[in-house]
This record gives structure tokens, C-alpha cells and sequence, in this order.
């Protein structure tokens, strides 16, 4: 398993749902063998430039250990929520 770090923005609307959310990529990453080591809420934030109309947005940031194919279901779901603006996974060096 590689070691990987998620970053998404959600949209400030969705404020009440950001534990529902949180909780459905938590489960995605651990149904699809993986393991979250770290589940940051970093709150809300002004973003460089408007996105989709917002200013502000909730940033997230996850630490976990995966396998390739658990990332790329975890990006084929992020891009099809309605509450992700925005979202990048990184594996991290050794």
C-alpha cells in the first residue's frame, strides 16, 4: 500500500453535511482495503478566486494508506458529488 493525502473543498452550503460526508469517503477508502491514518477539518476559508459562485469554502484534508484502485474510485466519486468543488489526491514520497 502507498501512502496518499486528499485534499477537497466543499461547498459552504453543505456546512451541515460535512460529517456526512467525511463519513462516505472514510467508508470508500476502508471498503476499498485502505486505511485512514488522519481526518483534518481545516473550516471554513476565503478562496483565492470565486468558484462556482462561492467565496468561502470548507477545506478537508486526509491522510491513508490505499491501494492504486481505491484512488481512482475514491477521484471517480469525488467528481461526481454535487458538494465537492474542487478535490486533488497526492501520493506522498517515501
Amino acid at each position: 500500500m502507498n501512502a496518499y493525502e486528499i485534499m477537497y473543498i466543499v461547498k459552504p452550503t453543505a456546512d451541515e453535511l460535512l460529517e456526512v460526508i467525511n463519513d462516505k469517503f472514510k467508508t470508500l477508502i476502508e471498503s476499498n482495503g485502505g486505511i485512514v491514518e488522519k481526518l483534518d477539518n481545516w473550516g471554513k476559508k476565503r478562496l483565492a478566486y470565486e468558484m462556482d459562485g462561492f467565496n468561502d469554502a470548507l477545506y478537508v484534508l486526509v491522510t491513508f494508506k490505499a491501494m492504486t484502485i481505491c484512488t481512482r474510485e475514491l477521484d471517480r466519486v469525488m467528481k461526481i458529488t454535487d458538494e465537492i468543488l474542487r478535490h486533488m489526491i497526492i501520493r506522498k514520497g517515501e
